[in-house]
């Protein structure tokens, strides 16, 4: 699991999004960001999580966030889910596992009993000086959003 921690300075990073557009994070310094992880593209649990953020990226906005996703697809396969769920936010196709790793959300993993190396769906908060507010571990993916809202609603 990460290494990072609450409090820690968000580690930079450069990337094209699917779109071929240059991002990084610096592009959303005076924002919180949710920065978001997840293993795979078209996916049961991964289609649930971002169309909850997509559904509701204006509330989002409107409370002072902006969402960023990483996964390790392809560009294609990126693209297509960014345009079949019309996701209004960037998704960075991560195959050199780059972020991922620096985010430390790359381990084992296991499911049925079969051990595999894949992400670990973690949220990230990051506030406006670029430092982690929150780190997400157990993401509720139909219900992503209330759980992150309900963070800033105590």
């Amino acid at each position: 699991m990460t290494h990072l921690k609450e409090g820690d300075k968000a580690p930079d990073f450069q990337a094209k999004n699917c779109l071929g557009e240059l991002i990084s994070l610096k592009d959303y310094k005076g924002k919180k960001l949710v920065l978001y992880f997840y293993p795979k593209a078209m996916t049961p649990g991964c289609t649930a999580e971002t169309v909850d953020l997509a559904t509701h990226y204006e509330l989002l906005k409107e409370k002072g966030f902006d969402v960023l996703g990483v996964s390790p697809d392809p560009k294609e396969r990126q693209k297509k889910f960014k345009e079949k769920y019309n996701v209004p936010f960037s998704l960075i196709p991560d195959e050199e596992k780059t972020i991922i790793k620096l985010y430390g959300v790359w381990g084992l993993k296991k499911l049925y009993g079969r051990e595999y190396e894949g992400v670990y769906r973690t949220t990230f908060i990051i506030n406006e000086e670029g430092f982690i507010e929150h780190i997400i571990k157990k993401v509720k993916t139909k219900d992503h959003t209330h759980q992150i809202l309900s963070l800033y609603n105590k």
